[in-house]
């Protein structure tokens, strides 16, 4: 069976053309004859032996890549996730966890939006419980994932939605996208608290969306504080940590804030938000897609291609998906 692998720990995935075909070992099983794979960092690390469900496994050869898009027996094109990895010519899939695509999207469009949609939408929807005519403040937003975000909260209706991020020339694309209002990240924290609490003195901030915890998370939380009177609600929900797992948090914002703080993640969301996401949230964006109402920067390459790209970097906001082809 033709797949990306990898062959020996900590090597980089190669193709081949001989790899033990997979076959579903139970009804609930299904084969998948694979089309496009998203890569994400996830990937990357499960692909280096770093990441904690792998990490202290013993080593055997084995197929890169969580999920994606491909064909059904009966021809029918879905996304779902690789019980055994994606990246190969078939993949063994969960068939509860089958999303079928709707006629006419991209198919690498399609293999990258799920990923970054779980990232936005379970945070907006599910867990800060976003209403119409809220303001949304996106800490972060440059991303991939981010980008999404600032779309779908307009989708949802966000009356506006506030970014930031350092990269001067996507946080301007970030406008063509839905967002109302560009925060520039900066290395002075107090100019950026001070940033922030204009901001939320002017339009209070109803929910917080963070990829980047650290230094800018702190800022954030800081300009929320209140001087001894009510302060308005705030939802803060954290994602990622690319800017640093660990920030100083004073329990007098605790105490002077009218603040909920949540995380967004595998370990917050019940079997039946997931089971929404991927039966309601995840097909219609899914049809947003198709529309032209929801867009995503892929950047495509044969599998045969992987090993020479595989360490290649890519423009900010843009997402690496691999062909069968």
């Amino acid at each position: 069976m033709k797949a990306v692998i990898v062959k020996e720990k900590g090597q980089t995935p190669v193709y081949t053309t001989d790899f033990q075909p997979v076959v579903p070992t139970t009804p609930q099983e299904v084969l998948l004859r694979v089309q496009a794979v998203s890569i994400k960092n996830l990937d990357r690390a499960i692909a280096s032996s770093q990441h904690y469900s792998v990490s202290s496994k013993p080593f055997a050869p084995f197929v890169i890549g969580t999920d994606g898009v491909g064909a059904l027996e009966d021809g029918t094109l879905a996304y779902g996730f690789g019980l055994n990895g994606m990246l190969s010519e078939y993949a063994v899939v969960n068939r509860a966890q089958l999303v079928p695509l709707p006629a006419g999207i991209d198919l690498a469009l399609a293999a990258a939006l799920p990923n970054a949609l779980m990232g936005s939408v379970m945070a907006l929807l599910l867990r800060a419980k976003l209403k119409k005519g809220e303001v949304v403040l996106i800490n972060g937003a440059t991303g991939v994932t981010g980008q999404v975000a600032v779309q779908m909260a307009k989708y949802y209706g966000a009356s506006k939605v506030i970014v930031t991020g350092r990269h001067p020339a996507t946080l301007a694309h970030l406008k063509t996208l839905g967002a109302d209002e560009i925060i520039p990240l900066q290395e002075e924290q107090e100019p950026l608290t001070s940033a922030f609490h204009r901001v939320h003195q002017e339009t209070p901030i109803d929910v917080v969306v963070d990829y980047l915890w650290g230094a800018s998370a702190s800022a954030i939380l800081s300009a929320l504080k209140g001087k001894g009177h009510y302060q308005h609600p705030t939802r803060f929900v954290n994602v990622g940590a690319m800017s640093g797992d660990l920030l100083p948090l004073s329990s007098s914002i605790l105490r002077g804030t009218d603040l909920m703080l949540l995380g967004s993640g595998i370990g917050s969301w019940t079997p039946q938000e997931t089971e929404h996401f991927f039966q309601v949230l995840l097909p219609e964006a899914f049809e947003l897609a198709v529309k032209g109402q929801l867009h995503l920067d892929t950047v495509s390459y044969s599998w045969q291609q992987l090993s020479e790209i595989w360490n290649k970097s890519l423009a900010n906001g843009q997402r690496l998906v691999i062909t069968t082809d």
